[in-house]
């Protein structure tokens, strides 16, 4: 006699309500309205009418932007400056964060890895503009700054995710190419690395496009780019100018969102 198994759906209603999740839910709905409570928050003096008129004004003074084929040239030096910035950040995370990410799998036993778990935990605890303000004044002022800065905070982002992918790499192919007289380098190459690989760059590919959002902010603290010409000309008043810049820091990260996610996408059935 067969016997029908249930569903998912239909153990989930036989095991009644989550008990955890409703205490969860609440927990989370009594701290929205603690934090409403405590920070005071005036909804009504967004919305009143010299605050709205004081918005307008603000934001008319940004038109019409500054079109003149002098600053448009400066413009687009700024923006291929912040998209090396982002690049080259990016690419230094990926390989700082392979590195750390082989001992933080578990790959050379627990000291290492809870080692360098510390290590990945300290780089991504420091914010961007944290790393940054240390790197300007250990590089100086300009793009170096800001690719160190990423860099170190990104390596810490790459390496528990990469970490990760490798913990849930299936073992066998490693293992068999070991049984058969591989070395250790060549068993990973082969056998592990080919699996993670494609999470990897999506990965890098979607973490880029945060970069690129925070090279335009570094610049705020003098790690050049877009975000240095902006603090600039907002500095001395010049709405027109920072309109313009504006203008190409969305320029850039629309084109950078689209190609990462056509890229990723083209990733998924490797990956699949």
């Amino acid at each position: 006699m067969n016997s029908i198994r249930p569903t998912a759906a239909e153990r989930a209603r036989a095991a009644g309500p989550c008990l955890g999740c409703m205490l969860a839910t609440v927990a989370v709905l009594a701290a929205v309205i603690a934090s409403f409570l405590y920070l005071g928050i005036d909804f009504r003096a967004l919305v009143a009418r010299e605050s709205l008129v004081s918005m307008a004004k603000f934001v008319a003074e940004f038109f019409p932007p500054d079109l003149s084929p002098a600053f448009l040239a400066k413009t687009a030096w700024g923006a291929l400056q912040t998209l090396a910035v982002s690049a080259l950040g990016t690419l230094l995370a990926m390989l700082g964060g392979a590195a750390l990410a082989l001992p933080a799998s578990g790959r050379f036993g627990p000291a290492l890895r809870q080692a360098s778990r510390f290590v990945l935990n300290l780089l991504r605890s420091v914010p961007e503009l944290v790393w940054a303000a240390l790197m300007v004044l250990a590089a100086g002022l300009g793009p170096f700054a800001g690719v160190l800065a990423l860099a170190l905070h990104t390596s810490g982002v790459f390496g528990r995710l990469f970490g990760e992918t490798l913990e849930n790499v299936p073992p066998a192919p490693e293992r068999a190419l070991r049984d058969a007289g591989s070395g250790a380098v060549a068993a990973f190459a082969y056998g592990s690395l080919p699996m993670a690989w494609p999470q990897w760059l999506a990965y890098a590919l979607y973490r880029w496009e945060m970069n690129i959002r925070m090279a335009a902010v570094l610049g705020f603290v003098g790690a050049g780019g877009l975000g240095q010409m902006l603090y600039f000309h907002l500095s001395l008043f010049q709405q027109a100018q920072s309109a313009t810049v504006i203008g190409a820091m969305f320029v850039l990260v629309f084109i950078v969102d689209t190609a990462s996610a056509l890229l990723r996408r083209g990733l998924a059935p490797a990956h699949a």
